[in-house]
This record gives structure tokens, sequence and C-alpha cells, in this order.
């Protein structure tokens, strides 16, 4: 069981980040008392609870263990306060995530004015991410490399909306680069669907940056179903997959440092590095701070292109050398 908060500085301000528990190592009961989330043992005998966490700081919930139970009240209170349960199945791997409804004050205008936004908005709005995305990719190769200068060279060629699928092109690139002269690099293929335990911990990341998104996303009065470029059916988290885009790459080079710490799979190690990329650092615009934090100017930052007040999509940008 991890319990992590940060309190850091996001732009001159000092902010509280929320907290990311995360329940794999034992079986525990969720309670509630005072507006206090309590972790029980199931062992009646044992009355002190393992830990007591005020409502108010919980930001995400991730439980990967069989034997966890709830009551019905601390799944309302977490979900009251704004946070977020993510639960993960029998692979480890996050099957279902619980969020706040919409209780914005300008929620039903904000989703107005999701459902009229163009499409030359929706395929700008792609362009820079796609932009954004592929320059981060770059950044995870070694300067001066020939795939990198490939990658920068392929960002300046994306176009509105992206009709040349540049995303992919860049893609096959940077996956044939990223594990460098390792001996994986041998038989790894980047396969959102793939066993392998790399793909897993790459799976593992993106369903928790994920969760975060979408979590920023609901707190802004936004439908995180209703997306600028992934428009699935049967997708509730659309808009989360698209500004999840230029985040996957902070998890790539988190599960390349695992690599080469010989972390071959979805452990307790893997895990607690991986969630706490929730509380990395990033650059979002001109100001600085934990990403859980970032994620919030984005989405003010969406909700200004949306109402046509900017055009600029400021996107989280990874900080080098953060510790």
């Amino acid at each position: 069981m991890a319990i992590r908060r940060a309190d850091m500085v996001f732009g001159g301000a000092r902010a509280v980040i929320k907290r990311t528990i995360e329940i794999s190592h034992e079986a525990a009961h969720l309670a509630v008392k005072l507006d206090q989330i309590q972790l029980l043992r199931h062992d009646a005998s044992v009355k002190a609870p393992i830990a007591s966490i005020p409502c108010e700081d919980i930001g995400l919930v991730v439980v990967d263990h069989p034997g966890v139970t709830y009551s019905h009240a601390a799944l309302a209170r977490i979900i009251e306060f704004g946070g977020g349960v993510l639960i993960c199945g029998r692979d480890h791997l996050p099957a279902g995530l619980l969020l706040p409804m919409i209780s914005h004050t300008e929620g039903v205008w904000r989703i107005k004015d999701q459902l009229r936004a163009s499409k030359p908005l929706h395929k700008r709005l792609w362009q820079q991410i796609v932009i954004a995305k592929i320059k981060a990719q770059a950044r995870n190769l070694p300067s001066g490399e020939v795939s990198q200068g490939r990658l920068l060279a392929l960002a300046g060629e994306v176009k509105s909306g992206d009709p040349s699928n540049v995303e992919a092109q860049a893609a096959k690139i940077y996956w044939g680069a990223w594990l460098g002269d390792r001996p994986q690099a041998a038989w790894f293929r980047r396969r959102p669907e793939g066993k392998d335990p790399i793909n897993g911990m790459l799976n593992y990341g993106y369903a928790a940056m994920r969760a975060a998104v979408a979590r920023a996303l609901v707190g802004g009065g936004l439908l995180p179903a209703l997306g600028i470029h992934h428009k699935q059916r049967g997708n509730n988290f659309c808009l989360a997959d698209d500004l999840l885009e230029p985040l996957r790459p902070l998890v790539d080079a988190c599960v390349r440092d695992l690599i080469d710490w010989n972390i071959t799979e979805i452990d307790q190690r893997a895990k607690k590095h991986l969630l706490a990329l929730l509380t990395r650092t990033v650059q979002v615009g001109d100001q600085m701070g934990p990403l859980m934090v970032g994620l919030h100017r984005t989405v003010a930052s969406l909700v200004a292109c949306l109402r046509g007040e900017s055009r600029r999509l400021d996107l989280p940008v990874g900080v080098r050398n953060d510790s």
C-alpha cells in the first residue's frame, strides 16, 4: 500500500496536490468516519486502521487487490470530494474507473461549448496535440541521434487534423529507437494488447495517466466522452485519450528506467514509480508544477479554445532532471 502527497509550487503559488492511494499489498476494507477514509484490516480483532486519510486530500485510489471491500458511504464520499477510484483486474491492469458527476458551476455551458466546437477547431487542436506528442517522443531519444532528428523534422510537417497521419509515421521511428541497444530491443514490439511485461507496464502507466486526465476534465466541467480526434462509439473517455497522447512519452521514459533497474513486471516497485508520474514536475505554458495540478491548467486552456478566447492549447511538457 502506498500513499503519496506532494506540496509543490505551480506558477509561483503553492499548490497541494491530491494524494494517490494504491492498495495492492494486502486486502483492506474502505470505510469512512468523520470524512476520513479509513483502511481497515478484515481481521475484526484489529481495531486500529492501517491508514486514515481526509477525503478532501484524495485524488485517486488505485485498487489492485482482489480482497479489497468497500462501504457505499466510503465510495460516495471519495467521489463527492472530487476523487476517483481506479479498479484493476486480474492482470493487474486498470479495468474500470469511477469518477464524480460533473458539478462545475459552468458545467452546462461548457458542455454546450464542446458540442458547438467546429471541425476546423478540432483539427487545429489535434494538430497541436500531435506536434506536442512527437516532440515529447524526440526528447526521449539521445540528443543528436538520427531518429531524434527525424522526429523533430516530422513534427514540423503536421498539418491541421494530421491528414497525412504523421503521428503514425513518427510512432514507427520512435518505437524502433526507444530501447536503443538494450537486449529487449531485439524482441519488443509496442502492442496495446501485448501480454509481455514491458507492454504491461506501459499499459498500466497509460491507464493511470488517463484516469488523472479524465478527473481533471470532469473537474473542469467537460464531458470526457466528447473527443477532439478520438470518437469511438463505445469509448466514454475520448477526450481524455486525446489529451493523454502528449503524456505517453512520460510513461515511456519511466518504463525504460524500470527496465534499466531490472524491473520487468508490474510489481510494487513498478507501480510506485509509474504512479509517481502524477506528481512529476511539468511545464504548462509558462508555469511549472506537479502534473496533476498542471492538468487543470491544460483543461482551462482547452475551455478557452472551445470558447474562441484562445488558439493555443497549453499541454504539459516534462522537465528534465526532475527529482
